[in-house]
């Protein structure tokens, strides 16, 4: 590792952190938000009593009518009450974003917020005017509650993404299953440690997996198919999740004389997820038989077991000096732990491979009608594929909007990268360093500003990026270097971002 080249990024990114100590506190604003919020909670509560009340009077049309007892009535209305109260019934929730993305000369542009070479390991830049596909996940749940007080919460999640711009996108589609799990809460023999712990099992995201939004980067995502127990409680301040995740390597090569001959297994990952008040302990334990068996490059091999662990902080405030919230964490992995986002996602990874990541993100008005949200995400890893390699990089980045009326606001956003990578030719790829900026302009209209996780909106964009001419030379499949993208790219462009 080339320690004085790190140094100053490092230093850039300590140095972005304290530009975001600007800005005063914006209560005025904040109440609002909070009384707007009471409302309409007040209203959603009144609509699910009248509806309450429709029902009982149909009830009572029916028990006139089909004779029933006085206990299917009770049953009935217990049913019809938990329902009233969003205990039970069927909810649905989106995350889904479409758009155009049009380079200088008219036709589709390069794009989206890993395309440069650091991101082939994660490191992401700003995705605003950025984003050249259409992605959709849509969530269905069905809740229940029992006569004993007992909870079960049913969910099924559907997800497709497609960069096609048609209407009919079959040959391109990717629609997958990506959650079906079942989770039991309030179980009444639950005592002790368990009283309020819940069980689940099946395939999921983790409950727990957070993110930097404006990256389109999970500061860590555990997932797979498995089972697990949230919030134990082991001591007055301490909660604790406990899970078993699998997922699956499959068809990789075992030897580099018969490629066809090719291996699978799957990696289990034991998690133990602690909270102290604002703080988070995760200890991850990974293991992945015959793993060891697949070949990476000449006299290389995969690991076959991995550890990782991650220490954040999930502030109230905006680094304590003004209204808002922020987070902070710190990852490491070795093994097949190195990958210490995507936890157990890739088998490719050496036994030697080491990798430490600092996440870190926060938002708060700067005035009554300018918010700000700076990230920061950086990364250091070696032996990731072969003996000697070195993947090291730096992402800062800005996000700025501009409230004007109550419907419409200017987002702006400013992003860099630092990249020193040294594949050391794994996958015919090229040592490469250098920078990458990008500055973008969106006309923003929603519904209703407020706060940056005010949603559904529809932006318009103009995006300036530019980059050290070097990069292009890092592989010969990603976007930076391909035709007429090389650096000094305008792109422009419209999209839709909802989710509820």
């Amino acid at each position: 590792m080339n320690a004085v080249k790190l140094k100053t990024p490092l230093a850039i990114a300590i140095a972005a952190a304290g530009f975001t100590l600007a800005g005063t506190a914006n209560a005025q604003s904040s109440d609002l938000e909070q009384r707007l919020a009471e409302l309409e909670a007040r209203i959603a509560a009144a609509e699910q009593r009248a509806d309450a009340a429709e029902q009982r009077a149909e009830l009572a049309e029916q028990q006139a009518e089909e004779g029933l007892s006085q206990e299917e009535v009770e049953e009935r209305l217990a049913r019809v009450e938990r329902q009233a109260s969003g205990e039970e019934g069927f909810s649905f929730n989106v995350y889904a974003r479409s758009g155009l993305l049009l380079g200088e000369d008219g036709k589709s542009a390069e794009g989206g917020p890993y395309l440069t070479p650091a991101g082939s390991q994660g490191g992401a830049v700003g995705r605003l005017g950025n984003e050249p596909d259409t992605y959709a996940e849509a969530i269905f749940n069905y809740k229940m509650r029992f006569d004993n007080g007992a909870k079960a919460r049913y969910t099924t999640m559907f997800a497709d993404g497609v960069t096609t711009s048609n209407d009919w996108t079959a040959d391109e589609s990717n629609l997958n299953v990506r959650q079906v799990y079942a989770e039991f809460s309030d179980l009444p023999s639950f005592t002790g440690a368990f009283e309020n712990a819940s069980l689940w099992a099946g395939k999921r995201f983790d409950r727990d997996n957070f993110d930097i939004h404006w990256l389109d980067s999970d500061i860590v995502f555990l997932s797979g198919t498995g089972a697990g127990i949230y919030d134990m409680q082991l001591a007055d301040s301490w909660t604790s999740n406990l899970s078993l995740y699998g997922r699956s390597f499959s068809d990789f090569p075992v030897t580099r004389e018969t490629p066809d001959d090719t291996g699978s297994t799957d990696n289990l990952i034991l998690t133990s997820n602690n909270y102290f008040g604002n703080w988070q302990w995760m200890l991850n334990g990974m293991s992945a038989a015959d793993n060891d068996d697949r070949v990476i490059a000449p006299g290389e091999t995969a690991a076959d077991k991995g550890v990782h662990t991650m220490v954040a902080y999930h502030g109230d405030s905006f680094f304590g000096i003004n209204d808002g919230s922020f987070k902070a964490a710190v990852l490491h992995g070795q093994g097949l732990g190195a990958e210490v986002k995507g936890l157990g996602s890739d088998g490719k990874l050496t036994e030697d491979a080491t990798s430490t990541r600092l996440a870190l993100y926060g938002t708060t008005y700067l005035a009554p009608s300018w918010r700000v949200a700076p990230a920061i995400l950086a990364e250091t890893s070696e032996d990731r594929y072969v003996d000697g390699d070195q993947y090291d990089w730096v992402t800062l980045n800005v996000r700025l909007a501009n409230e004007l009326t109550q419907n419409f606001e200017m987002q702006y956003e400013a992003s860099y990268q630092w990249m020193d990578l040294d594949p050391q030719g794994y996958n015919s790829r090229n040592a490469v360093e250098g920078d990458y900026t990008k500055f973008t302009i969106a006309p923003t209209f929603k519904p209703q500003v407020g706060g940056f996780w005010q949603r559904p909106e529809i932006r318009a964009f103009a995006s300036w990026s530019d980059w050290d001419e070097e990069l292009n030379a890092y592989a010969g499949d990603d976007s930076l270097g391909s035709e007429d993208f090389t650096g000094s790219q305008w792109t422009f462009g419209v999209q839709t971002e909802v989710w509820f």
